[in-house]
């Protein structure tokens, strides 16, 4: 097997909800570690003890629990990265807080760490304690600071990872090129790339960014993760729009997780795949295999419905063979073998039915990773009966009829579930049915069932 031309090949638990469970991570150290991956950083945002109480020193069973996850990444080939997020509450120029992070670093390097992460993302944008204001011109100078106090703390040999207050835009812009060129070149530096969560990590963006700071990125890329406005979101398509070349110009890719943490391993799956082979690396080959390792007996009908949430900050596409069925059914019923396209359109909604009744009330042998996906899978059953639904109608001759209110339920269903399943493909169709004809003049309004029991 052909090493990788990445030297940083990870994972971060950095979302904002509920962390994984210690299990969790101790299950991702094997899985990440069987892929070829080397980085895993203990980051979660609502973990207290990294974050709001980053003072507060480990003791008791957290303490045994971060010993036996080391422990564990080690034996997996893994260097975790233990993070502390101060920014919300240190007080820069206080001699006194920057011990106490140093502290709080040597009491974790004492159980055998030796890469750690000041992370400094999501903070105020500007200095919000008076004595920091007397003392630094701005953010930029205090943040060279305290990198600079806690590289300069840490022991011989170890490796420290920051993440900018500004960690994502062009990358030569003012703060970024200014803590670039302040702190020793051995840092590294997290980036996100053009944007929070970008569509594309490309070798020119990722030249300007070395240039400007004086070391190549290290990418905290924001896929999978579903926090904050995405929490509608299942993403569990394939990476893509990641250069091929990007090794050339970075030091490598830390993924940030979903909190659903079964449905992570699909995306992680196919991450690794790229990392160890960008050149050759095919995201539809290698999230078909990633499906095939997470979902087990259920891979078939997983497949069949994950194909209708591609739709993410990495894809534009919603559902694209049901698309296909939709376009190829609504040109053909007008101009060409409607009969055909029917026959096509039904048979879609089949299989899409037969995988969500698989996997809500099959002999599923993964039953968190459904548990994870549930509203998403109930959304898609519903959606699938819809379809079904414009089959039967075309069939009995009503299609075209005065907005046949059968269709108006499963509209309201999935619509109530919120969340995100066929991306606008289905909601549009049915919309335009719904509304297709005016209503004759004098005609009556047909009451419409809104009952769960209408669209299941």
């Amino acid at each position: 097997m052909t090493a990788s031309p990445f030297a940083i090949r990870g994972v971060i638990e950095g979302f904002y909800g509920t962390p994984w469970t210690h299990e969790q991570r101790l299950e991702l150290a094997g899985f990440l570690g069987e892929r070829g991956m080397n980085t895993f950083v203990y980051s979660p945002k609502d973990d207290p003890l990294v974050r709001q109480d980053w003072r507060q020193a480990y003791s008791g069973a957290e303490l045994a629990r971060l010993s036996e996850l080391i422990e564990r990444c080690a034996a997996h080939g893994l260097d975790l990265v233990y993070c502390l997020s101060p920014g919300l509450s240190i007080e820069y120029s206080s001699e006194s807080d920057r011990s106490l992070l140093s502290e709080k670093f040597d009491s974790i390097a004492d159980l055998g760490v030796t890469s750690f992460g000041l992370l400094l993302d999501d903070i105020p944008g500007e200095l919000q304690h008076p004595s920091d204001r007397s003392v630094f011109a701005g953010l930029v100078e205090a943040h060279a600071r305290l990198v600079g106090d806690v590289h300069d703390r840490l022991a011989e040999g170890s490796r420290l990872f920051v993440c900018p207050t500004q960690y994502w835009g062009y990358g030569d812009e003012e703060y970024i090129s200014r803590l670039g060129q302040s702190i020793d070149p051995r840092i590294e530096l997290f980036w996100t790339g053009r944007a929070i969560c970008s569509a594309t990590l490309d070798l020119a963006d990722a030249e300007v960014f070395a240039k400007a700071t004086g070391r190549a990125p290290t990418y905290w890329d924001n896929y999978p993760v579903n926090d904050v406005a995405m929490r509608h979101e299942l993403h569990v398509g394939p990476y893509r729009g990641r250069d091929r070349e990007l090794f050339r110009s970075s030091r490598g890719v830390i993924a940030n997780g979903m909190e659903l943490f079964e449905s992570s391993k699909i995306a992680f799956a196919t991450i690794a795949d790229y990392l160890a082979d960008p050149a050759g690396y095919d995201p539809e080959e290698s999230w078909h295999r990633a499906i095939a390792a997470v979902a087990g007996d259920d891979a078939e009908a997983y497949t069949v419905f994950a194909d209708n949430v591609r739709s993410s900050c990495l894809a534009a596409e919603d559902a694209p063979l049901l698309q296909h069925a939709l376009e190829s059914f609504a040109f053909e019923s007008v101009y060409g073998d409607p009969e055909h396209a029917a026959d096509e359109l039904d048979e879609v909604a089949d299989r899409m039915l037969a995988a969500a009744e698989r996997l809500l009330r099959g002999p599923a042998r993964t039953r968190r990773l459904v548990a994870e996906a549930r509203p998403w899978i109930e959304a898609f059953k519903i959606g699938a009966r819809a379809v079904k639904c414009v089959v039967e109608l075309y069939r009995s001759g009503r299609l075209g009829s005065d907005g046949p209110t059968e269709l108006a339920p499963f509209l309201g269903r999935i619509r109530d579930l919120r969340v995100r399943v066929f991306g606008d493909v289905l909601d549009m169709t049915l919309s335009e049915l719904i509304v297709r004809r005016p209503p004759a003049e004098n005609a009556q309004p047909t009451p419409t069932p809104h009952s769960k029991e209408a669209a299941s």
